[in-house]
């Protein structure tokens, strides 16, 4: 077939005949996206190989032969010659356009598959560029469909699979790990199928001054110990919590309450023993009910004592109400030996939990978390991996979230060799800072919301509040005073006095600033008290 213009191929095209494979004999390239252009491919080089799929009619173009004006039919436009290809470029007519004569010019939506290409290709028909029909001489060619990663969790096998990368996401790496520099362009994987169990432990690094922050996966065998932990408010205290389970706890620094406008609210000394027990409401100074966390003061005795304090207290416990900005700092008072593993820890205990680990994880050859004096388990973060190996260290394997890294991969030929016996998995995974704060703003690791603000002093603003109101009322009652005492033209304006650093008496004038005038002599105020008194007393009922 020689090369014909996409649009003479098109009109010319039998739609039972699809799926056509055809070459671009001369490329072209527009400037501009293919978002520019409707999602429209926009770009194709000489030599491409096409596999049409599927063509729609999307418009038809109405042009009169005289003044070469154009016109679009509308889309439900009744017309069983739009699709006959015998009657292309001819002068037709027809009663209900306004043009006595018309040519038909339809345009198309072209859907293909290219090579490499991992969604379906739309190509305008009106694209210029020319092409040839090699169906019949392209049996063999076989059109390779990128795949994401993430795609392949979709798939429930076969596995093994053998991929080979095609692109690797751009931008900052989100794990630490040295395999993470040998995902490249090039490089083969072998996927083994879905991470068991589906779940992460997201714990940072105690102890240090920069801390470190791991992503733990649920099969990790290493044993941890439980360490006290430490709550900075009354608020903490609550998340902790758990009905059934006693939550003892130790204060570590003085607080005073606000016994003055809640009584029943407790102040705290260093060492006081407090079990909670739940939260609770109180009576504010205004009034309104006041979220609390419910308390039981306990003995500072402890040990042999134990049955003995319980008793005492169940007779007469002393209650402790705590508002949750309560600003103290408390430290969970527990004796508990026991070493549980990553699964039966999290089940058993609410994260964050304060945690050391006592004995590594012997199928990680390197686990770093025994390294740190501490570790707090921040949240637990349910999400699909895959179990992978690379080509270049076959003894090895470690697990890649696609959702977070998205490999563009491509099947590749053959079937891996399988290693005999199972093979390590590392299921510590070492986070960048970058990435860490980012998978904390998921909706899956929200962080816990802060402790309520406490509430305003309601008696101190209320005492200040009256105490502006009675300044501006003293103050305009001093005023009305002042007016009111202005002296009437008969009487004698008084000198005023200041004491000097001699102890003698100076006379001063009136307008000098930062001075307080002197009280004016009795006898001149008895001359005329009279007039003050009535004049400030009809002030005095106005007001």
């Amino acid at each position: 077939m020689e090369p014909v213009p996409l649009q003479d191929f098109v009109r010319a095209l039998d739609p039972a005949s699809l799926p056509r494979v055809l070459r671009v004999c001369s490329g072209v390239y527009f400037e501009g996206s293919i978002y520019e252009i409707s999602g429209n491919e926009c770009c194709l080089s000489t030599g491409d190989l096409i596999k049409v799929t599927q063509v729609r009619l999307q418009k038809v173009v109405c042009e009169n032969p005289k003044t070469s004006q154009t016109m679009e039919l509308a889309p439900n436009f009744q017309g069983k010659v739009l699709q006959d290809p015998a009657l292309k470029d001819l002068v037709l007519t027809c009663p209900t356009l306004p043009w006595h004569s018309l040519i038909l010019r339809p345009q198309y939506e072209i859907q293909a598959i290219m090579h490499m290409r991992r969604t379906i290709v739309k190509i305008p028909s009106t694209l210029e560029v020319d092409v040839e029909d090699v169906t019949a001489s392209s049996r063999h060619v076989h059109f390779i469909k990128p795949l994401l990663l993430s795609e392949v969790l979709a798939w429930e096998g076969p596995f093994p699979l053998s991929m080979e990368i095609l692109e690797v996401p751009e931008g900052r790496p989100i794990f630490l790990s040295p395999w993470v520099g040998s995902l490249q362009k090039g490089q083969r994987l072998c996927v083994y199928g879905l991470a068991s169990p589906p779940w992460r432990v997201l714990a940072s690094s105690k102890g240090r001054k920069v801390p470190r922050h791991f992503l733990v996966s649920g099969g990790y065998q290493g044993k941890l110990r439980r360490r006290p932990r430490e709550f900075p408010t009354a608020y903490d205290l609550l998340g902790a919590f758990q009905p059934g389970r006693p939550l003892r706890v130790v204060a570590t620094k003085d607080c005073e309450g606000e016994r003055e406008e809640n009584p029943e609210f407790t102040s705290l000394a260093v060492g006081d023993r407090l079990e909670v027990l739940g939260p609770g409401q109180a009576h504010g100074a205004q009034g309104s009910d006041v979220d609390v966390l419910v308390c039981q003061r306990l003995s500072d005795q402890a040990g042999e004592d134990e049955e003995e304090e319980c008793k005492e207290e169940a007779e007469s416990p002393e209650r402790v109400l705590l508002p949750f900005h309560f600003p103290g700092s408390f430290v969970e008072e527990m004796s508990d030996s026991r070493r549980y593993s990553l699964a039966d820890l999290t089940a058993q205990f609410s994260l964050p939990c304060e945690v050391k680990v006592v004995a590594k994880d012997t199928s990680h050859p390197t686990d770093p978390l025994t390294s740190f004096l501490g570790l707090r388990l921040e949240e637990k973060i349910t999400e699909p991996f895959l179990v992978v190996s690379l080509d270049s260290e076959p003894g090895m394997c470690f697990e890649i979230p696609p959702r977070w890294l998205d490999l563009t991969v491509v099947k590749a030929k053959g079937q891996p060799d399988l290693p005999e016996g199972s093979l390590p998995i590392a299921t510590v995974e070492e986070l960048t800072d970058t990435f860490y704060y980012r998978l904390r703003k998921l909706p899956a690791c929200e962080i816990q919301a802060p402790p309520p603000r406490p509430p305003k002093n309601q008696g101190l603003s209320k005492q200040r509040r009256h105490s502006s109101e009675g300044g501006v009322k003293s103050s305009q009652v001093l005023g009305l005073q002042q007016h009111a005492r202005l002296p009437k033209p008969k009487a004698k304006t008084l000198p005023e006095f200041i004491k000097d650093g001699s102890s003698t008496y100076s006379k001063i004038p009136a307008h000098r600033k930062g001075h307080r005038p002197a009280k004016p002599q009795r006898q001149d105020l008895d001359d005329d008290e009279h007039d003050y008194e009535e004049i400030l007393e009809q002030f005095q009922k106005t007001i």
